[in-house]
């Protein structure tokens, strides 16, 4: 018998919930038979949604949860009042043992602090950061953070570049990842205070493989596989690197589409460029896990499709296979 990873998603989440959120959740089950899912919403809403899809009945069910946390709210407030949302719902599920992980793309506010508030951090873990993957020239990269903490300190960003490394090593499968800081310049002297306070301290850190500063252009050629940064400054390099790639694809189509020859070469390159495009789309590696938690909590997009959120759903097997968390709470303090 297959021993499947229990996902809670929250399917009132995101700007096109439920109907791109129940689409990505039937689309990872019949994707991946090492998975079940459980939708936590307003049950007749999500059975009314499901009913329009084909998926094996025994591994999608449905946890009522008449309440939806809005993106207008207070975060704590609305984590403390609204006890039956579908994302409070959805941590307890996780923490009382009854899923695996949660993934949600509803209010990020809500989610960050229902996650410590309800799934709790790993002891002695300052500040969970959130942390996708993000494509470059030669794979991927880990950012982190990219939202959870915009006033980090140097030691929380230390604890980054641990658990960063962490995962990377173990869910991506890159040895010994090479680990860098955003900064304005290569030289060591560089940067804001938090940069100047922290880099000394990463290069004295014999769990990583410290290489340096990193620069905003070297990230898209994969100069780096783990980028240390803080909230703030992550949060702009993520928003503008996926506003960049669409602008991107945008353009090159209608050059293709532009003249008789033009078209005909965009024939011939189809195929190739077609997968080169789906690489460099950040909705193919799905959401971001919040690590240091006990739990495994993944924050998709608001405005996520079927597809991001298949593929945040999807990711929590691997996490969960390797034990990340158990690896996080064995590795992060053993110095």
């Amino acid at each position: 018998m297959v021993e499947r990873t229990r996902v809670a998603v929250d399917a009132m989440g995101g700007d096109y919930a439920p109907v791109e959120v129940v689409k990505g959740a039937v689309e990872a089950v019949n994707e991946n038979e090492s998975l079940s899912v459980i939708l936590t919403g307003p049950e007749d809403v999500v059975r009314e949604e499901l009913a329009k899809h084909k998926y094996p009945e025994d591994r999608i069910s449905v946890v009522n949860a008449p309440d939806v946390i809005t993106n207008d709210e207070a975060p704590v407030m609305a984590i403390r009042r609204k006890k039956e949302s579908s994302i409070v719902v959805g941590l307890n599920l996780v923490k009382e043992g009854s899923a695996d992980a949660f993934v949600s793309a509803g209010s990020t506010g809500a989610v960050l602090v229902g996650a410590q508030l309800i799934a709790g951090r790993i002891k002695g873990v300052e500040r969970p950061p959130l942390a996708p993957l993000i494509p470059t020239e030669t794979g991927v990269s880990l950012i982190i953070d990219c939202g959870a903490n915009v006033d980090a300190r140097a030691s929380h960003l230390v604890q980054f570049a641990k658990m960063g490394s962490i995962y990377m090593e173990n869910v991506v499968g890159i040895k010994n990842p090479r680990v860098a800081i955003v900064n304005i310049g290569a030289e060591e002297e560089k940067g804001n205070m938090l940069v100047k306070e922290t880099f000394p301290l990463l290069k004295n850190c014999p769990d990583i493989n410290f290489i340096g500063s990193i620069e905003a252009r070297e990230i898209p050629n994969g100069a780096a596989d783990v980028i240390v940064c803080e909230a703030f400054v992550g949060n702009v390099i993520l928003k503008l690197y996926e506003g960049l790639g669409t602008t991107m694809i945008r353009i090159i189509k209608n050059g293709m589409m532009s003249t008789f020859f033009s078209k005909l070469g965009a024939l011939l390159a189809k195929p190739a460029l077609k997968k080169t495009l789906k690489d460099f789309n950040v909705e193919k590696y799905g959401g971001a896990p919040m690590l240091g938690l006990n739990s495994l909590v993944v924050k998709s997009h608001g405005n996520s499709k079927s597809i991001e959120i298949k593929n945040s759903i999807v990711q929590c097997v691997k996490f969960n296979e390797k034990n990340i968390n158990g690896i996080i709470k064995e590795n992060l303090f053993k110095n």
